[in-house]
């Protein structure tokens, strides 16, 4: 049976892909730790946050300057002031930056100030931000949709990669359910499963997953043990006074706790036989095709 998704499948003769953020590679075998606010409020929390997150040993700094909402009254992010602190943030921290882009007239812009443009799960389906995207020619993270299959979520990759953007990271990010304790559904097969369909790194987002910070790291571990190359997770200096997802966002002293077990499990991980690993599975197989 065909596959649909051609150039982002796995094949025997290709190696998996990593892709390079300034100094971190994403996909080489070695943990990638994504962290950072939900959104940017001002400058001095946000470099706040990035100093110490540094210092726990995060790799790429989060932090949304445009923030899709489902209230139009809620929070929806500085903008280009977000843009604008974010980059001043890298350039004293040293950090690359990851940020969400919502609309195809924003691409341009946020790929001035970012080193990872993020399609975030509501534009999944967006396919003319998606190609918006490939154009750009920066690495590109793109979140699993709210209700979309394994086939669908590859598919919205090539969308990018048929533009000529080989640099493309899945994230997943939990997906919804009829389970309401949580705010979705991580589904941790699903990131072993990507790893086997294609050679695209996949990361996770446990905070989106879970909506409630007493899981993130249950999650974050459940996630790397799966196979994931990476992991976001939110933090926040006082998630109780945060502009948005307060709930999900763990404060530093927990973060801190949690990057070492993290390392712990990737390198238990890393030192097995991992079935992740063992090669492409035939699609038609999971039927997918």
């Amino acid at each position: 049976m065909e596959v649909k998704f051609r150039l982002a499948a796995r094949h025997d003769d290709r190696a998996r892909t990593a892709v390079q953020i300034g100094p971190v590679t994403v996909g080489r075998g070695d943990l990638v730790i994504m962290a950072g606010p939900c959104a940017v409020e001002d400058y001095d929390h946000t470099l706040a946050a990035a100093l110490a997150l540094k210092e726990y040993g995060v790799h790429v700094f989060r932090g949304g300057a445009f923030k899709p909402r489902t209230s139009p009254y809620s929070f929806q992010g500085l903008g280009k002031e977000g843009l604008e602190i974010l980059a001043a943030v890298r350039d004293a921290t040293g950090l690359p930056v990851v940020t969400e882009v919502l609309d195809t007239r924003d691409v341009e812009l946020v790929c001035r100030y970012a080193d990872v443009i993020q399609i975030g799960s509501r534009n999944m389906h967006n396919y003319a931000l998606l190609r918006e995207a490939g154009r750009a020619r920066k690495p590109v993270l793109l979140k699993r949709g709210l209700a979309a299959t394994l086939e669908e979520w590859l598919l919205a990759a090539e969308y990018i990669l048929a533009e000529g953007n080989d640099r493309v990271i899945l994230c997943e990010r939990g997906i919804r359910t009829f389970e309401t304790h949580t705010r979705n559904t991580l589904d941790v097969a699903a990131i072993a499963a990507a790893r086997s369909l294609s050679h695209l790194p996949v990361i996770a987002d446990p905070s989106h997953a879970a909506g409630r910070r007493d899981l993130v790291a249950p999650l974050a571990l459940a996630a790397v043990a799966a196979g994931a190359d990476g992991v976001m997770v939110e933090v926040h200096p006082c998630p109780g006074e945060a502009l948005c997802d307060g709930d999900q966002s763990l404060d530093p002293t927990a973060f801190a706790r949690l990057v070492p077990l993290l390392r712990q499990v990737a390198l238990a991980r890393n030192g097995l036989t991992a079935p992740w690993d063992a090669g492409p599975v035939d699609p038609a197989a999971r039927g997918i095709g």
